[in-house]
């Protein structure tokens, strides 16, 4: 486990200094096999999830800031393991000073070790004190974060700060052009994967997989997809003949939707050439790639370098955000984002809305949607645009019965919620 634990420490050092997770993970990987790897993700992303509490914990067991940076990330790692593993008090502590070792510091040994003993001799009245003294030690967010979401969902806030830290569930979205719902469950169940069914076509994983181990993935049989993205096909109410265009369609979940849904002629937009790759992989396969699915590198906020000059029906517009409602899948964006991040991100947003609305047929409907709960991205955004642009209507939405949300905008649920999803805002406009 101190192997597992050292590499887990150095991630996050990296995700501290400025990288995404998943790069400072590939950064650190040693070609470990399989568990290995597996335990130094859990590990980093646990860490990350509640890094405001065991970071908060260090420097209170310490007395002060504990140097170099590695050893205070090691510290804090093994903190997460005694809160939210099951893995033995004992275990965590002697493999968490066999790492410390490594670290060629004198006495990182003996730091390490009275740390960690300390903090299960004083383990309530340590967590009592760290979270009573800063709201970043209780929430485990930035505390700009804190505000902003505090001030745009005052009902509701503690509980969606609570639900950003949850471990987070492996949901899938069945394809109906493939199989059905009880088919895809009935598969899973006989292979020992025990599911719940979410949504119209959704299956949460009791205890969730590596995706490409699960029977049918390999048929096309189900795409990975979060139950709150999973509204978002359903809302365009696409029909047959249709032509449609999804402006941010990587990795493809809510543009393989659509084409799951009706036999529309399809153009799936990204900026990036690299990320359409994912996005035609996934069509592939879930068998679903034909004539009437085209991939396009270009800028949404700009048409014209790609444009044919013929009206969509329908567009969605699933624009870049601070993925601020789904952190519990990318806890780093806590701790990579600026408060000025949100103001960059809605200039983008409000660039791209221009951009596509001159694209939509009259009569057709555009959905604009993001992962955030940032009212200024969502709502603030919406109103904006509408009181600029007047052949912009705003429609209704309806969810499912039991979907908790505040308007347009989904509230992250806790896990074992009667509907798990992330935070996603949707906002439905007509043009006139």
């Amino acid at each position: 486990m101190q192997h597992e634990q050292r590499l887990a420490a150095l991630a996050v050092c990296r995700v501290l200094d400025g990288a995404t997770l998943p790069a400072a993970l590939a950064a650190v990987a040693d070609g470990a096999p399989t568990r290995g790897h597996a335990l130094v993700q859990e590990l980093a992303y646990g860490t990350l999830r509640h890094w405001g509490r065991v970071d908060a914990l260090v420097q209170a067991l310490a007395g002060r800031r504990v140097t170099p940076p590695i050893l205070a990330a090691l510290v804090a790692i093994a903190l997460y393991q005694l809160d939210h593993t099951q893995a033995p008090a004992f275990a965590v502590v002697d493999r968490a000073v066999d790492a410390a070792a490594l670290v060629g510091r004198p006495q990182a040994k003996a730091l390490v070790n009275a740390l960690l003993r300390r903090y299960l001799r004083e383990r309530e009245a340590l967590n009592r004190e760290v979270a009573a003294a800063s709201p970043v030690a209780r929430w485990s967010y930035p505390r700009w974060w804190i505000g902003r979401v505090e001030a745009d969902l005052p009902q509701h806030w503690q509980a969606v700060l609570a639900a950003g830290n949850e471990r987070p569930p492996l949901t899938l979205r069945v394809n109906r052009r493939a199989t059905t719902r009880s088919a895809l469950a009935d598969k899973l169940r006989a292979a020992g994967h025990d599911t719940t069914p979410i949504g119209e076509a959704g299956l949460v994983l009791a205890a969730p997989r590596p995706v490409a181990e699960l029977p049918g993935f390999a048929e096309g049989e189900f795409a990975v997809q979060d139950a709150g993205a999973q509204h978002a096909a359903p809302l365009l109410a696409v029909r047959d003949g249709m032509r449609v265009l999804d402006a941010c369609a990587a990795p493809g979940g809510k543009a393989t939707h659509v084409a799951e849904i009706a036999a529309v002629d399809l153009t799936a937009l990204d900026s990036d050439e690299a990320r359409l790759a994912r996005v035609r992989d996934n069509f592939e396969r879930l068998r679903l790639a034909g004539p009437s699915v085209r991939t396009v590198a270009g800028d949404a906020g700009a048409p014209g370098a790609w444009w044919d000059g013929r009206g969509f029906d329908r567009i969605l517009a699933d624009v870049p955000c601070t993925a601020s409602g789904v952190v519990r899948r990318h806890p780093d964006a806590k701790w990579l984002r600026r408060r000025g991040d949100v103001a960059s991100f809605g200039a983008q947003q409000a660039r791209i809305l221009a951009g596509l609305w001159p694209l939509l047929a009259p009569g057709g409907r555009m959905l604009y949607t993001t992962c955030s709960v940032f009212a200024a991205e969502n709502e603030l955004q919406i109103k904006d645009f509408l009181g600029r642009t007047p052949s912009a209507l705003r429609e209704s939405i309806s969810f499912p019965a039991g979907t908790p949300h505040v308007g347009g905008q989904l509230l992250p649920s806790a896990n074992g919620a009667g509907h798990n999803q992330d935070g996603f805002f949707y906002a439905l406009l007509r043009k006139a």
